[in-house]
């Protein structure tokens, strides 16, 4: 019998007001706190996503931009839109360079259905209210035959297994509280990565929301993972 894959507990409110705080120092923490390999997984997954040779992408929850710019710049034909519901987030992103923008709810995104060829989310829908229901939001808003691609946290088995729980749940909250003043923000941060679905539980979750030929990749060593599935081609 299959795990059931728990729908997601996050307090949008406190989600919105944690990264509000954080927003200024958010993209060096990241960087500093991964030893720049966070850098490393978004130019894979964007590389990945310019391998389908879209036209329109949608980053969700896309922050300060990381992934999106890392997108816009492997994908120079393709036009990059990042939403976020962090108004604060996305100023940092489009004073990097992203050039466009929307602020959004992730449960309730404001485009049509099918409007774009793939749209992807990093780091950010583990902090989703509703796990399921952001990626049936993302699937919808993807025309039949594109691409959902999430790239998060995941938790590794074997040797890096315990190491990494301390890292997480001891010495990462400490550390980021010194570069940004925050440390509860990354204190709820390390909380949701344990909670949330990784490797065959997030491949079940795809399933549940009807995306197919789902694939999870894991990367270094599994402390993180990019997953990807295929909206349905519908009959003519």
């Amino acid at each position: 019998m299959s795990k059931a894959v728990p729908r997601g507990s996050q307090d949008p409110e406190y989600v919105r007001g944690a990264f509000a705080r954080i927003a200024d120092k958010y993209a060096l923490a990241n960087h500093l706190l991964s030893a720049g390999t966070d850098i490393l997984w978004r130019r894979k997954a964007a590389r990945m996503v310019a391998d389908l040779q879209p036209t329109r992408v949608l980053d969700v929850a896309a922050g300060t931009g990381d992934l999106a710019l890392a997108i816009q710049r492997y994908c120079p034909g393709a036009e990059v839109t990042g939403v976020d519901f962090c108004e604060e987030m996305l100023l940092h992103a489009r004073k990097r360079g992203l050039r466009h923008t929307v602020v959004g709810d992730a449960l309730d995104l404001p485009f049509e259905d099918g409007s774009f060829d793939v749209v992807t989310v990093a780091f950010g829908l583990r902090n989703m209210g509703n796990w399921e229901a952001g990626l049936h939001e993302m699937a919808r808003v993807v025309r039949d035959g594109g691409h959902v691609l999430v790239l998060d946290f995941s938790l590794p088995r074997g040797v890096l297994q315990r190491p990494y729980a301390f890292y997480l749940n001891k010495l990462l909250p400490r550390i980021a509280g010194v570069i940004t003043g925050e440390r509860d923000a990354y204190e709820y941060l390390a909380g949701s990565i344990d909670r949330f679905p990784c490797g065959e539980a997030m491949l079940e979750l795809f399933s549940r929301t009807g995306l197919q030929e789902s694939e999870w990749l894991p990367l270094s060593g599994g402390i993180a993972s990019i997953y990807t599935g295929q909206v349905a081609v519908m009959p003519s």
